[in-house]
């Protein structure tokens, strides 16, 4: 059985709320992922002076313009910088 039709026989063993709660994660797994997703500056009020530090550090980045890396691209970037990533083509 392959991984769609576990997914499948699963989804169907599910109640209806229980199915709404799917639909909700894979929208949020496919926001993660969407390269113009932009979190707004008021999602949480941070709770220590770094994380002061580092909110104000994220709107320089957004006011100035430039794209905010996805998960892929902090993944890259730590490759990168830490000497293990080949580029896209291998």
């Amino acid at each position: 059985m392959n991984t769609e039709q576990r997914l499948v026989e699963k989804w169907r063993s599910l109640p209806p709320g229980r199915k709404q709660e799917v639909i909700d994660f894979v929208e949020f797994l496919e926001s993660k992922s969407d390269k113009n997703f932009v979190l707004p500056d008021a999602v949480a009020k941070p709770v220590s002076n770094l994380g002061e530090r580092l909110q104000k550090i994220r709107s320089k980045i957004v006011a100035s313009g430039a794209p905010l890396l996805d998960w892929e691209g902090v993944e890259r970037e730590k490759m990168e910088r830490r000497g293990g990533y080949q580029g896209d083509d291998k």
